[in-house]
């Protein structure tokens, strides 16, 4: 339990209020097509990207002092990973236009339900191109 003293030099429980964002970084190598851009577009060619995942939680530190155990946010990223690392996109269920929004979006419903803390996910496929994801706003 994190202790400290308040305003006042009571005791006070940092962990009842310390609401904290943390992130892991994770890379994979995929190759993929998009099938919706017009004829003639470069990107209607099958290609590939090493591409760089951020997942960001948000929550509570805990009496461990921290949100979560960066070992189990790994585990559970990387069991996403595996589905597409090394894989051509287009062949993965839900990914059938794989552009770097829906692919960040498939990230997001795998891993949500999972991890209700999840905040956001950053998706770079090169390192100057990206996209943020915060999830359906209600």
């Amino acid at each position: 339990m994190l202790l400290g003293l308040n305003a006042h030099g009571s005791i006070k429980n940092y962990t009842e209020i310390m609401l904290t964002t943390i992130f892991k970084e994770f890379t994979f190598d995929a190759a993929h097509y998009l099938p919706e851009v017009p004829l003639g577009h470069k990107c209607k060619n099958m290609h590939g990207h090493t591409y760089k995942l951020r997942v960001f939680l948000t929550g509570k530190v805990t009496n461990e002092g921290w949100v979560i155990d960066f070992s189990v946010l790994k585990e559970i990223v990387n069991k996403c990973i595996e589905e597409v690392d090394h894989k051509t996109l287009n062949t993965v269920q839900g990914l059938e236009n794989p552009t770097c929004e829906l692919l960040a979006k498939w990230f997001w419903d795998k891993i949500k339900c999972q991890l209700p803390e999840l905040d956001t996910i950053e998706l770079y496929e090169t390192p100057t191109s990206g996209v943020v994801y915060k999830g359906l706003k209600s």
